[in-house]
C-alpha cells in the first residue's frame, strides 16, 4: 500500500502534489482549528480580561501600600518626637508664650511639602492653654463623639478614616488616625495625617476598567472617575462584602449590566482596618469584541486560504518552467557545448541552482584556459632554464682552479710579509665561495652581512679613506631567514653611483633592525644623490621587463622581493642631490626564523 501510495506522488505533476498537499496539510486543518478556536474565543478573552484587572489590581495595591508606607513612617517618626511632646504638655501661662512655642515647631508645614503624599498634619489635644490653629485642635465633645476618635482612643493601631475637618471645609478625605501617649504624661492625644486626594487618584487614572478604592464602611476614596468620590458602594450598586479578607471575583450585574468584579483588600502594617481595590467591567462588552474578533478572523483565514491556493496554481506553473529551461541549459552542456549561459534570476532554491549551473560551466572553461596558460608557461620555463643552463656553462670557469690560485697568491703574499694583500685575497676568495654556493635556498641575515663585510673589506683596501662604513644590525634580526645575495647588490650600487665620485669622508650605512614582525633593511650613503626626475626613471625600471643595462641589480632584488613577498613588498628609494641616497625594503618574517 505505502510502495503504491510513494509511486503514485512521485508519478504526479508538482503542480498537483503542491495543491494536494495545501488541501490536505493546510486548508482542512486551519479551517478545523479555526472553528474551535472560535468557540473557545469567547471564553479566552474573558479569562484575559480577568487575569489582566486581577493584575492590575495587584499592581494598584503595589502603589497604594508604597503611598500609604509614607503617613506611617511620619507617624511612627512623631510618636516619638520630643519636641512635640513638650510642646502639647507645656502649660503656657501667656499668649506670647504660647506664640513663641508655635513658632519654633514648624514640622507640621514642613511635612506636606517634603512629601507628596500628605497633603495636611494636625493633632487634636486636651492642652487647655493652647489656642486652636489649623495644626493644633483642642479636643471638644462633638470630636470625642467622632467614631475615629472613639476608635483611635480605645485602641493602639493605626486607622484609616474617610472624615472631614474644619480645616479642610465640608469635604471629606482619606486620613490617617493615630493616637499618641506620652512618656511621663498621662494625656494623650491623636495625630490625623490627610492624604493627597489627587495623588490618590492619579493612581488610578491609567486603568483600562472602572477601578475605585474604598475603606471598609463602604466608602470610595478614590476612583477612575472622581466624582465617584464620597459615594458608597451601594449608590454604584456594587454590594461587595468588604470584610472578605482575600481576592475575591464576582460575577453579577452592575446596573443592569453583567459585569465582573475584582476586590482585593490591603491592610497596611500595625494597622487596625485597610482598603479595597474594587475593579469592575462589563462581561457583554468583552465577550462581544471576543465574538467580533472570531468572526472577522474567520473570514480572513477562509481569504487567505483562498487567495493561497491561487497563488499555488501560479507558483507551480512557474516553477514548473523554470525548471523546464534548467533541464534543456544541462542537455546543452552534456552535449560539450560549455558556452551554455543559464538566465533564470531569483534568489530561490531554483535560482542558486541556476547561478551554480552558470559558475560551474565557467569553472570547466577557467580550468581549461588554466591548463593551456599552464602548458604553455612550462613549455617558456623549461626553455628559459635551458638557456640560463647554457650561459651559467659558457661563462663558468673552474672553481677549483680559482680559489688554488687565489690561495696560491695569498700565501705568497703573506710570506713577503704583505699581510694586508693576502687579507683582501683571502676576502676575495671568501665573496668568491659564496657568490658560487648562492642557490634557491633562504640564508640567514647573519650569513648575508658577512658577504657584506667582506665585500666592504675589499672596497675598503681599493678607496682607503674615501671609503668608510658603518654596520648597525640588531641581535635579534641576525636569525631571520631571507633570499641570498640581497642586500650586497644594494650596497655595491651605493659605492658605484654614490660614493664613486667622492674625494674624502665617504660614509656608507647599514642598518637592520625590527619593526613588530617585518625586518626592515637600509643601505645609506652620502654621496652625490639624484635628482627627483632621475628617481622616478630608476623606480620605473624596477617593474620593467628584464632588459640589458646598469639597473639589472636593482631590477633583480625588486622583483625577487615581490615574487617571495607578494606585490606589497618590494625596493624603496629616497634620495636629495648632493646628500646621498637610501635605498630600503620590509620583508615578514611571519616567524621564519634559523633555529
Amino acid at each position: 500500500m505505502w510502495k503504491y501510495f510513494v509511486q503514485a506522488t512521485n508519478n504526479m505533476r508538482i503542480r498537483n502534489k503542491l495543491i494536494f498537499s495545501y488541501l490536505f496539510v493546510v486548508m482542512i486543518p486551519v479551517l478545523i482549528v479555526g472553528g474551535i478556536i472560535t468557540a473557545y474565543f469567547r471564553q479566552d478573552a474573558l479569562d484575559n480580561a480577568i487575569e489582566q484587572t486581577a493584575n492590575d489590581v495587584d499592581k494598584i495595591k503595589s502603589q497604594l501600600s508604597t503611598m500609604l508606607s509614607v503617613p506611617i513612617s511620619i507617624s511612627n517618626k512623631l510618636y516619638l518626637d520630643d519636641n512635640l511632646k513638650d510642646l502639647v504638655n507645656t502649660n503656657y501661662t501667656t499668649i506670647l508664650q504660647m506664640v513663641q512655642a508655635y513658632s519654633k515647631y514648624n514640622d507640621f508645614e514642613e511635612l506636606p511639602r517634603l512629601y507628596n503624599e500628605i497633603s495636611n498634619v494636625r493633632f487634636y489635644h486636651y492642652n487647655r492653654t493652647m489656642i486652636n490653629n489649623t495644626q493644633f485642635i483642642n479636643v471638644t465633645a462633638k470630636i470625642e463623639g467622632e467614631e475615629w476618635f472613639q476608635t483611635a482612643m480605645n485602641n493602639p493601631r493605626i486607622g484609616w478614616f474617610f472624615m472631614e475637618g474644619s480645616d479642610i471645609g465640608t469635604e471629606k478625605k482619606l486620613s490617617l488616625v493615630r493616637r499618641i501617649k506620652f512618656k511621663d504624661y498621662r494625656t494623650p492625644g491623636v495625630l490625623v495625617i490627610t492624604l493627597n486626594q489627587s495623588m490618590l487618584n492619579s493612581i488610578l487614572s491609567k486603568e483600562m476598567f472602572n477601578t475605585l478604592i474604598a475603606d471598609d464602611s463602604g466608602y470610595i476614596v478614590a476612583a477612575k472617575n472622581p466624582q465617584n468620590v464620597g459615594k458608597t458602594l451601594k449608590q454604584l450598586d456594587l454590594n461587595i462584602d468588604m470584610h472578605q479578607g482575600q481576592e475575591q471575583t464576582i460575577s453579577r450585574r452592575v446596573n443592569g449590566v453583567s459585569s465582573n468584579i475584582i476586590v482585593d483588600k490591603l491592610t497596611p502594617q500595625t494597622s487596625l482596618n485597610g482598603l479595597s481595590v474594587v475593579s469592575v467591567f462589563s462581561t457583554q462588552g468583552i465577550v462581544q469584541d471576543a465574538k467580533k474578533v472570531g468572526w472577522i478572523g474567520m473570514a480572513l483565514v477562509i481569504g487567505v486560504l483562498i487567495l493561497a491556493l491561487t497563488l499555488i496554481f501560479v507558483v507551480s506553473k512557474l516553477t514548473t518552467n523554470r525548471l523546464l529551461h534548467l533541464s534543456r541549459q544541462l542537455n546543452k552542456v552534456a552535449r560539450g557545448n560549455f558556452d551554455t549561459i543559464s538566465f533564470l534570476d531569483g534568489n530561490d532554491e531554483i535560482g542558486q541552482l541556476s547561478r551554480q549551473f552558470n559558475y560551474m560551466v565557467r569553472s570547466i572553461n577557467d580550468l581549461l584556459n588554466q591548463v593551456y596558460e599552464s602548458n604553455e608557461k612550462n613549455t617558456k620555463l623549461e626553455v628559459a632554464q635551458k638557456e640560463i643552463k647554457l650561459k651559467m656553462m659558457a661563462s663558468q670557469i673552474n672553481p677549483h682552479f680559482l680559489f688554488n690560485a687565489l690561495e696560491s697568491i695569498r700565501m705568497k703574499a703573506h710570506l713577503n710579509g704583505e699581510k694586508e694583500i693576502a687579507n683582501i685575497v683571502r676576502l676575495l676568495g671568501k665573496l668568491m665561495r659564496k657568490n658560487l654556493e648562492v642557490g634557491s635556498v633562504k640564508k640567514t641575515l647573519k650569513e648575508e652581512m658577512d658577504i657584506v663585510r667582506a665585500y666592504l673589506e675589499i672596497q675598503k683596501f681599493r678607496y682607503e679613506d674615501r671609503l668608510n662604513y658603518e654596520l648597525i644590525v640588531e641581535p635579534e634580526t641576525e636569525r631571520v631567514l631571507l633570499p641570498p645575495l640581497i642586500i650586497q647588490p644594494l650596497v655595491e650600487n651605493a659605492i658605484i653611483h654614490g660614493l664613486e665620485g667622492k674625494e674624502v669622508d665617504g660614509m656608507l650605512r647599514v642598518r637592520c633592525s625590527m619593526k613588530e614582525d617585518m625586518l626592515h633593511v637600509e643601505v645609506i650613503d652620502n654621496g652625490a644623490g639624484m635628482s627627483e626626475e632621475r628617481r622616478q626613471l630608476v623606480l620605473a625600471t624596477l617593474d620593467a621587463e628584464e632588459e640589458e643595462g646598469n639597473r639589472i641589480g636593482l631590477r633583480n632584488i625588486h622583483q625577487r622581493i615581490k615574487l617571495t613577498y607578494g606585490d606589497d613588498f618590494g625596493l624603496h628609494i629616497t634620495s636629495i642631490p648632493g646628500q646621498g641616497t637610501k635605498m630600503e625594503f620590509m620583508i615578514p618574517t611571519g616567524g621564519e626564523m634559523h633555529v
